[in-house]
């Protein structure tokens, strides 16, 4: 029987404001496709035969008009299902009650535990603004396919070259990752990283230092099996116990992963990537993402239109 893959994509950011427009709908493909059409085209290249979009119950009509409509039409012709979730803010376990000045969600780590009780097999997990490459989704998808059924406690997260992550217009902030033959040992989550002539340079642990181009990298692209979501509520609940009353705290995947290494809950392959990756931080970013995808699409990668 055929195992279920899912991708799981973070949408309920969708809202929030790039240069005059929705940051995740800014066209970039020569066709007017947006970087959410060239992810469920990878991911079902790779293999994936779901996509749950996590989204927010007040932009379902934007997210239908949008995107939901037309990927689900392209879905359905391939096989491929396609639901979504819900991240709400006043949805938290254990009796807690948002408090009344709780303006957003509360993170990434929150917006997962949206899909409890839809998710049954190996996942991946992406950002709705980031476009990862074809290779990423490879990746992710051999090492899902790698793991016996009904494994617990063993993840991947794709590693991209720092080097390819970069942008041209200012500091980015980009998890950096240490390894041991291949297993996570720590994410460092480091901020205004800035393009050099020969790599990149940032302050880490309170010291200016130069990067290596070579240096893996977290983007927030995870590969899960089911039981990260029990880890996970737990979690939530001690954070909620400690941080419930922090109008600004977030519940971030990345975080919890450290957290889930340090307490020995989990283990992480890392996962390199020779894929590029794309995104807007700034909205210089624009003109040379969509010069990047008419160039893939003139390099036979995608087609115009993609679908």
């Amino acid at each position: 029987m055929k195992r279920e893959r899912t991708l799981v994509v973070l949408a309920a950011g969708m809202g929030s404001r790039f240069a005059g427009g929705i940051k995740q709908l800014q066209p970039v493909g020569p066709s007017g496709e947006v970087i959410m059409d060239y992810s469920i085209c990878d991911a079902i290249e790779a293999g994936f035969n779901r996509v749950i979009f996590i989204i927010r119950h007040d932009i379902q009509e934007l997210f239908d008009q949008t995107v939901g409509k037309r990927v689900r039409a392209v879905c359905e012709k391939k096989g491929v299902e396609v639901l979504c979730a819900y991240q709400e803010k006043t949805d938290l376990p254990g009796g807690f009650v948002c408090p009344a000045d709780r303006a957003k969600p509360w993170g990434t780590g929150h917006a997962l535990l949206s899909c409890r009780g839809m998710l049954r097999d190996g996942f991946a997990v992406i950002n709705a603004d980031d476009y990862y490459g074809k290779d990423a989704y490879r990746r992710a998808a051999e090492f899902l396919n790698s793991l016996p059924e009904n494994s617990e406690g063993t993840y991947g997260l794709v590693g991209f070259r720092l080097g390819n992550t970069l942008s041209e217009h200012g500091g980015v902030t980009r998890g950096l990752c240490r390894n041991e033959d291949g297993w996570l040992t720590h994410i460092v989550e480091t901020k205004n990283i800035m393009k050099t002539p020969d790599g990149a340079r940032a302050e880490v642990f309170g010291e200016i230092r130069d990067l290596s181009p070579d240096v893996p990298v977290s983007m927030n692209m995870w590969a899960f099996t089911p039981d990260v979501l029990d880890k996970l509520e737990a979690r939530f609940i001690e954070f909620l116990g400690e941080k419930i009353g922090e109008p600004k705290s977030e519940f971030l995947i990345p975080v919890e992963m450290g957290t889930f290494l340090s307490r020995n809950l989990a283990r992480i392959r890392v996962l390199p990537t020779t894929s590029r990756w794309f995104g807007m931080t700034f909205a210089e970013d624009m003109p040379g993402v969509r010069s990047a995808f008419k160039e893939m699409t003139d390099e036979g990668l995608y087609t115009s239109p993609l679908f």
